[in-house]
């Protein structure tokens, strides 16, 4: 959520910031919501001082043994109107925290203006793409060889957009959790946590907006509870309506977990395969910072979801979405596109974004200590790291063989038990 006093103190920058990312403000709306508001502070501040003179007159009144029954009836009607008055203060900001939800984050400043995923901005690339000798085969008919990949099985047990793992292949993408697990913990420094895989409509909507996004979402029938999308959505909320110490930040955690999406089978795209799914496995990277130091902890947990392709032997590169394209709720986010050859294509395996303070207002959020004097917003960050199910994609279609095997990366080889190939069987 934006920050109340930015749109009250300097609403052109705001509404120019949201312009950046294609996002029209009601400029309108806001104000009239802001005059009702400033309407009946100003009455309420009126009655306020009016009640306290005429508690005096009481006061004086009573004391020279006069009657004072007309001027405490008065008191009373004024007690009334406040009443009043703060049901009707109360219901308007919860109507002006409703607008403020729908409301989108401003790009940082050095985001690339875009309307589009075609003007995303290429940052960096490593490793050159293999030269086949063989046709290529996708991950799907890999898979199918290996006997590993099943979709008819997982179409019988839950419709389209599943799918069942078997043997080598299941091996291989347990593997993968585990490995990432393990390095972000051994070597970046995260703290495992492992979470349910349900939260509340309050918990999403302090990641993102429930309101907008929530046909996106399995719900719970009868229950104020949804699956979850991203392990983000649990986590984030560790630090809802806390106080914490600026001496205790940064943290940072690590969550495996499956993550389910109704969305996924709208776009009309990646029909075929592991790519898009209703569910599958994520390995989430989350860092709850201070605000002077949410840049740097962008490109530090960017990099450490890139150590992983890199360790792995991936192609990839990393791109920085534009204005059109940054999430919701980020102000900055880099993606991750790793090489596929059946596609002759980069395609997404990650997405490390910088929420700043907006998250953090919407679960308030807040540490104490900091160079203000006074409690503000944390600022959150998270990223894929990775995507467990898009990364086996990665590795059957780069790794693959004329013979239909496929090579176990070295690095993953100690989580495979040394196991060097998955053979078809």
């Amino acid at each position: 959520m934006l920050d109340i006093q930015l749109l009250r103190k300097d609403l052109p920058t705001a509404v120019a910031g949201l312009a950046r990312r294609g996002f029209a403000f009601d400029e309108a709306g806001f104000r009239a919501l802001e005059d009702e508001r400033k309407g009946l502070q100003t009455r309420t501040e009126e009655l306020q001082a009016k009640r306290n003179a005429l508690s005096k007159q009481v006061g004086m009144l009573k004391g020279k043994g006069e009657d004072a029954t007309a001027v405490l009836a008065e008191v009373g009607g004024i007690g009334e109107e406040l009443k009043a008055n703060e049901t009707a203060l109360a219901a308007l900001q919860g109507r002006l925290d409703a607008f403020l939800r729908t409301i989108p984050n401003i790009p940082r400043a050095e985001v690339p203006q875009g309307r589009s995923a075609d003007d995303n901005v290429e940052v960096r690339r490593w490793g050159e793409p293999r030269a086949f000798d063989f046709p290529v085969k996708d991950h799907v008919d890999v898979g199918a060889g290996l006997g590993g990949l099943d979709f008819d099985t997982a179409a019988k047990l839950a419709g389209a957009r599943f799918s069942v793992l078997r043997g080598g292949v299941a091996r291989l993408h347990r593997a993968l959790a585990q490995f990432m697990l393990d390095t972000h913990t051994r070597e970046h420094g995260y703290t495992e946590v492992y979470v349910p895989y349900m939260v509340s409509g309050e918990c999403a909507d302090g990641v993102s907006s429930l309101a907008k996004f929530k046909d996106d979402l399995f719900k719970l029938e009868g229950r104020d509870l949804y699956l979850i999308p991203t392990a983000e959505y649990p986590v984030t909320n560790f630090v809802r309506d806390t106080l914490l110490e600026a001496k205790d930040l940064p943290l940072k955690f690590v969550c495996h977990s499956p993550c389910f999406r109704s969305e996924a089978g709208s776009y009309g795209k990646d029909t075929r395969g592991m790519i898009r799914q209703h569910q599958f496995d994520k390995v989430e990277v989350l860092q709850v910072v201070h605000p002077d130091r949410s840049a740097e902890a962008h490109e530090e947990l960017t990099g450490h979801a890139e150590t992983i392709l890199r360790k792995l032997g991936l192609p990839f590169r990393t791109m920085v979405l534009c204005t059109g394209d940054v999430g919701f709720s980020s102000a900055k986010t880099y993606d991750l596109e790793v090489w596929l050859p059946a596609q002759g294509a980069y395609r997404e395996i990650s997405s490390c974004s910088n929420f700043e303070a907006f998250q953090a207002r919407r679960m308030q959020a807040r540490f104490k200590g900091g160079d203000k004097g006074r409690p503000e917003p944390v600022h959150t960050l998270n990223g894929s790291g990775l995507a467990v199910g898009r990364t086996l994609v990665a590795i059957l279609e780069n790794f693959q063989q004329a013979d239909g095997s496929v090579v176990v990366p070295e690095a993953l080889r100690p989580w495979m038990g040394g196991l060097d190939r998955l053979v078809p069987a």
